[in-house]
């Protein structure tokens, strides 16, 4: 089943606007700085929600692959909001996250967290969740569809999907009167999705596994689109690091993303292990998941993708998605072309350091991509995780 944790609520959402402000990170970065000057060689400390976004880090502890590469990992531990995941690591309680790809944008760029995208933590992973009764997407005109928050590549799709539709993505007050055209857009946090679709507080939800997985088993919702078959291979969550580890400790860095590309070829291969470690009846019981709903993620039957396409779900059959997958280089393509669509995106809260954002030079600061180039060549190079060589692609979007 869901979370239902009264720290998980609206407030958080609050909090982390309030957090990603040059301000309001200004005494969390005062404590990280403490931290790092009394802890030089602090262990791996991950900080994570429990959401299948998380899976690398998890396998990477789990199997012990830190401690293969001959650094010390602390347990990881499970944060119930983002706005927990960035307070923690901005403080520097956690140095190694999974973080929302636009979220990173906002903290690099909105208020200035020194910290950078390493590798990619896995693509796709996502889907729009909508009431059973709702076949189409002009459908959700003239109602509400939940977003996770409003720096997420959530949110990015699906106000292409509801354009493209004919729909006006706003954000109102509860109850506001909307015309048919329009779709009033509400930030909930992912546990409270399935059941204010169940009540019909929303008419939709779009969100990372496995709360797509969970509506479709408590039969409250049906998948509408998979969000990687709007957008192709895109990244959702990042592995996210401080500067002045990856400054001041480069072997260590390395030895930590080392981990983490290894636990992600493992679980291409493993799929059906993965789910079982990451269950609730795991050893380490790291989500409150269960395996049946983890495995329609990780490791789905193929008569499953079969309905998806009949029902459209999946459109794009010849680009041959997961329903999440595992990739860790962060093409910069990725980021252009994010950037470019964040200054088109309805967001709420201050965002105005998006309009003079040069999208090729966010690419180029935001992501240091020298030690996942590393840990890519040990393990075979791209094409071990099935894709050609080479680090440059082009984005293919198409609804």
């Amino acid at each position: 089943m869901c979370l239902d944790d009264p720290t998980h609520s609206r407030r958080d959402f609050l909090r982390l606007g309030a957090l990603l402000t040059a301000a309001g990170a200004l005494p969390l970065l005062g404590s990280l700085q403490a931290r790092a000057a009394a802890e030089p060689d602090a262990p791996v400390r991950i900080g994570y929600l429990p959401i299948t976004d998380a899976t690398p880090l998890l396998v990477a502890h789990n199997n012990g692959l830190f401690e293969a590469e001959g650094i010390k990992a602390e347990r990881p531990v499970l944060l119930r909001s983002w706005a927990q995941v960035i307070e923690a690591f901005i403080s520097g309680q956690v140095n190694v996250i999974h973080l929302l790809s636009p979220m990173t944008v906002w903290a690099r760029y909105g208020s200035k967290v020194p910290a950078k995208v390493v590798a990619w933590n896995h693509v796709g992973g996502s889907g729009l969740t909508v009431s059973p009764g709702i076949t189409e997407v002009r459908q959700l005109g003239g109602k509400s569809v939940a977003i996770p928050f409003w720096y997420s590549i959530h949110n990015v799709v699906l106000q292409q999907l509801l354009r493209e539709n004919g729909l006006q993505p706003v954000s109102r007050a509860t109850g506001s009167a909307l015309a048919d055209n329009e779709v009033n857009l509400v930030v909930l946090p992912p546990s409270d999705m399935p059941p204010a679709l169940a009540s019909k507080r929303i008419d939709g939800y779009i969100v990372a596994e496995p709360f797509n997985a969970l509506a479709e088993n408590l039969k409250v919702g049906r998948i509408q689109r998979f969000t990687g078959d709007v957008w192709r291979n895109h990244a959702c969550c990042v592995v996210f690091m401080h500067e002045h580890d990856l400054n001041n400790r480069p072997e260590w860095s390395q030895k930590v993303v080392n981990a983490i590309v290894k636990a992600q070829l493992w679980t291409r291969d493993h799929r059906e292990e993965a789910a079982s470690l990451l269950s609730k009846d795991g050893a380490n019981r790291y989500t409150p998941h269960a395996r049946e709903v983890l495995d329609r993620v990780l490791a789905p039957a193929a008569s499953e993708r079969e309905g998806y396409l009949a029902s459209g779900a999946i459109r794009h059959a010849d680009w041959k998605e997961q329903r999440i997958d595992f990739q860790p280089y962060p093409f910069p393509s990725y980021t252009e072309e994010l950037v470019k669509r964040l200054k088109g995106t309805l967001i709420q809260g201050d965002n105005a350091f998006l309009a003079d954002l040069d999208p090729q030079r966010a690419a180029a600061d935001l992501v240091d991509d020298r030690f996942v180039r590393n840990s890519i060549a040990a393990v075979g190079g791209l094409k071990a995780f099935g894709i050609a060589e080479g680090f440059e692609r082009t984005e293919e979007i198409g609804v």
